[in-house]
Formats: structure tokens, sequence, C-alpha cells
């Protein structure tokens, strides 16, 4: 069989997908974040910046 990988975007998404397939016994894994919501946020924001090059060079000199 496949296995899904889901990344609901808050907690009532998250409760309803686990209430959906409890109710139809399908079995899941539940894996914890080391990382505060927050922070992995402020680490997509930052990726996206540099996408759109939002980005800025530093001369090591200038340090």
């Amino acid at each position: 069989m496949e296995t899904l990988i889901v990344h609901p975007d808050n907690k009532e998404q998250l409760a309803a997908l686990k209430a959906f397939m409890k109710a139809f016994k399908i079995s899941f894994e539940e894996e914890k974040s080391a990382y505060n919501p927050e922070f992995i946020a402020k680490i997509k924001d930052s990726r996206e910046q540099v996408k759109n090059g939002e980005t800025r060079t530093v001369n090591i000199a200038d340090l």
C-alpha cells in the first residue's frame, strides 16, 4: 500500500484528519517536530525571500 504525508495548516485540520482516520480505522503515526512552529514559519519565509531575490550581499571586509 502507499504512504501519505499530510501537512495540516492548523489544529482544526489536524483534529479533523485524526478523527477521519480513526473513524475509518486507518492506522497512522504521529511525529512531533522538535522545532517551534513559529520558527519553522520564519525559515520558510526566509527561503521564499531568497527565491524572490530579496537578499543582500555583505562584503567580509565590512563586517
